[in-house]
């Protein structure tokens, strides 16, 4: 098995990975170029595969998905099974809408639609930038998609004073359709939103657009990922659920090495809107990648009894103003350990044979481990695990790093949690125990 990379190292490559991946189409674009730099082979899923035992590979699909995996020797993947390592790409955010110029006092907005369960009231006041991918016809007719990323700040959604509302500590709510329409700036007239993008596109260098089509972008805060605290305790970031978990899995599988069992990441979009679409944990893509993978259904069915999932996805950690909010002795803390995820009514895939072999693989690679039980009285949100579980019937764990702010547009988890999480799925990738 390859060394774990330092705690410092780790963390300085997570924070770039964040930084570069705005949206799930750019968490994918950068995934695809650290497993190029791994030697990890990227397929066409419209193409015949020619697989080699030993050799990574990856595939995406809607640029906003991925799997990710090394080959397995057909005979040795039946008596070994699979790990697989799941998470997904998308976050909450502000997506911008189809035709969604605003002219109002002079000022240039955009209308935008709320993309999960976003906590909106920290998007005020922030400095956003606009990212996504757009989709044009070139000068020569060709319909192509590029990604986009304004980078810069270009617009921002500011509070009303407290003059104007003095009520706002104590009950103002947010109408998600007259609050959010973004400022992008001052105008005399209302601009040609596709023509900015054609614009801003040429300045990345595509300039053989003739006219956009279409568009999925979503503003994001440009403030950059950083370690806070007195101590550097805390990692502060947009994003970090669940591209935390996506990194995580990616740096296990690149520094795993080979293994008898079949080693695999999957990270699917469309999480947070309930993962039913054609690249979501919901839909086919998982399913069709190992009927490919093993084609043979009897093989294929015997790897999967003796496989295993870990589903990452961050838990809620305890905290210290809010502490009512958790049952009393299952409130995970930061800096802690990853934690286990655990429902009675399955809302997470958890049971007692996943959850003592995750015990089992910390412990031997020295790395606490933590439970989460949502209170009774609160219902429980879910995860890729059972969507997976029940799709592939294959035996599964939820855990994750505990986070503050979740959904937020600036999410805080510990800074030694991610590390700790990263050794223990390396060691799961090797294990023959399932």
């Amino acid at each position: 098995m390859a060394q774990h990379q330092s705690l410092a190292d780790f963390n300085a490559s997570l924070k770039a990975f964040l930084d570069a991946s705005p949206t799930p189409f750019h968490a994918v674009g950068s995934m695809a170029e650290r497993l190029d730099a791994a030697g990890f082979v990227v397929l066409d899923e419209a193409d015949t595969w020619t697989l080699e035992s030993g050799q990574g590979y990856y595939i995406t699909r809607n640029d906003s998905s991925i799997i990710a995996w090394r080959q397995p020797d057909a005979g040795a993947v039946v008596s070994q099974g699979w790990r697989l390592i799941g998470a997904h790409t998308d976050s909450p955010c502000l997506k911008v809408k189809p035709c969604p110029e605003l002219h109002k006092q002079g000022y240039f907005q955009l209308g935008v639609e709320v993309y999960g369960g976003v906590l909106l009231n920290p998007w005020f006041d922030r400095d956003l930038s606009l990212a996504g991918r757009v989709t044009c016809r070139d000068v020569s007719g060709r319909i192509l998609s590029h990604l986009i990323d304004f980078e810069q700040p270009v617009a921002v959604l500011p509070s009303l004073a407290i003059h104007l509302d003095r009520e706002a500590n104590a009950s103002r709510s947010i109408n998600a359709q007259t609050f959010l329409p973004v400022i992008m700036g001052q105008a005399g007239e209302k601009p040609d939103f596709r023509e900015l993008l054609k614009q801003h596109l040429g300045q990345q260098g595509v300039d053989d657009v003739d006219s956009v089509l279409d568009y999925e972008l979503c503003f994001y805060d440009t403030q950059k990922a950083a370690t806070v605290g007195l101590h550097q305790e805390f990692l502060a970031s947009a994003r970090l659920d669940n591209l935390l978990s996506c990194f995580i899995g990616l740096q296990a599988l690149i520094d795993g090495g080979e293994a008898a069992a079949g080693q695999v990441l999957v990270c699917n979009d469309h999480e947070e809107v309930g993962s039913m679409s054609a690249c979501g944990a919901q839909g086919p893509m998982l399913s069709q990648w190992l009927e490919r993978v093993l084609p043979d259904a009897d093989q294929r069915n015997r790897s999967l009894s003796r496989s295993m999932l870990i589903s990452a996805d961050n838990a809620h950690g305890v905290h210290p103003n809010f502490s009512d909010k958790h049952d009393g002795n299952h409130g995970p803390l930061l800096n802690r350990g990853p934690v286990i995820k655990i429902n009675a009514n399955q809302r997470y895939a958890s049971n007692s044979e996943t959850s003592a072999l995750f015990r089992d693989l910390a412990e031997l690679v020295g790395v606490p481990v933590q439970s989460f039980v949502v209170r009774t009285d609160m219902a429980c949100g879910s995860t890729i695990g059972p969507i997976t579980a029940s799709e592939l019937g294959v035996k599964t764990l939820d855990i994750g790093v505990p986070q503050f702010a979740m959904h937020s547009i600036r999410e805080l988890a510990g800074s030694e949690d991610a590390h700790g999480l990263y050794r223990v799925l390396q060691r799961f990738l090797q294990t023959d125990q399932v």
